[in-house]
């Protein structure tokens, strides 16, 4: 079973690559607090997502657009790296299961004309990130949850699909032996909710989101990440913004269509993101172990990002190359 899921992964990374024979560097940089990210070329496509395991998707998602996909579809192919891969336990694929052992899966798409669909409480199908596409492509709706969701997409041909590694399961069989109860911890081991935002050659935006939420979460919850609004957010006159973190105090803001509004009133990306992480601070009440970062590229090719706390990362891909960044944070401890 673990050559097989070994395969899966390595087989749809190096089948988006191949052809190319290209190699590409991964730099690590530190931004002080009040800075920007390292300014973009004005060329297009411009990349950007969450976590260190947003260079592997973004590495999919350029692929795309250079065999000819729009922004959509990478979008959709980069997150779709992160579904496949097991050692992403807060994403699809060895994502840490629920309190009763149940791995669900929430995820939600955007393009550049409005569009978007969701899918919420997922099970067994390896990319919740197609099956909310379907939802957006094939339906009047936005949004289908749990077992409706399920045989949507099983009456789309998706197959079913056991997501709960032997790694995922161990996890979960110590924390129930602990007797410990759940409770939120930031920056997961640099794991989190992946949000790609994609600007394609074109000038046209769009974005994905999709994980597997908080791990050892109370059956049924759902956090930001598959609603529009909360998790994600595009607006192809502007700019687009995801975000990662606890979801709870994300949906209380909106955070991500706040950050686009406060682009179009003006502000960078960057300095969008601040103002949706102090207006999420003094908004709601904060724990010590809360954490929740922004990410967001505006209709120029901007980029701009900031979070709760320290830890958080995001990457970013251009004509330039792929660089993974530290973000700053409005607290520093």
């Amino acid at each position: 079973m673990a050559n097989r899921r070994s395969f899966i992964i390595h087989s749809f990374i190096g089948a988006l690559a191949a052809g190319l024979g290209c190699r590409y560097g991964y730099a690590t940089h530190v931004l002080a607090p009040g800075m920007s990210l390292p300014a973009l070329p004005a060329e297009l496509p411009v990349i950007i997502s969450t976590w260190n395991h947003g260079l592997a998707a973004n590495e999919a998602a350029w692929q795309s657009l250079l065999h000819g996909g729009k922004a959509l579809d990478a979008a959709e192919q980069g997150v779709m790296v992160s579904e496949a891969d097991p050692e992403v336990n807060s994403v699809g694929y060895g994502g840490l299961p629920d309190a009763s052992g149940k791995v669900t899966l929430d995820a939600c798409i955007m393009d550049s004309k409005g569009n978007a669909g969701s899918v919420a409480c997922l099970e067994n199908i390896l990319h919740p990130v197609s099956v909310a596409r379907k939802v957006m492509e094939n339906t009047p709706h936005v949004m289908l949850t749990g077992a409706g969701a399920l045989q949507f997409a099983l009456d789309q041909g998706f197959e079913q699909t056991d997501l709960l590694t032997d790694a995922a399961r161990k996890a979960w069989e110590n924390w129930k032996a602990s007797g410990a109860r759940y409770a939120p911890q930031a920056n997961w081991e640099n794991h989190d909710t992946i949000g790609l935002l994609v600007l394609d050659t074109e000038a046209s935006l769009a974005g994905a989101c999709t994980t597997s939420g908080m791990a050892f979460k109370h059956p049924g919850r759902v956090g930001d990440s598959p609603v529009i609004g909360a998790g994600l957010f595009v607006d192809n006159a502007v700019g687009a913004a995801t975000a990662t973190g606890e979801g709870e105090v994300v949906l209380k803001t909106l955070g991500s269509f706040l950050v686009v509004e406060l682009m179009r009133q003006g502000h960078s990306p960057a300095k969008a993101c601040e103002e949706a992480v102090r207006r999420l601070a003094t908004a709601t009440s904060v724990h010590k172990q809360m954490q929740v970062g922004y990410i967001a590229l505006s209709k120029t090719g901007e980029t701009g990002a900031f979070a709760l706390r320290p830890g958080f990362q995001c990457a970013v891909r251009s004509a330039k190359g792929s660089v993974l960044l530290d973000v700053p944070s409005l607290f520093q401890d």
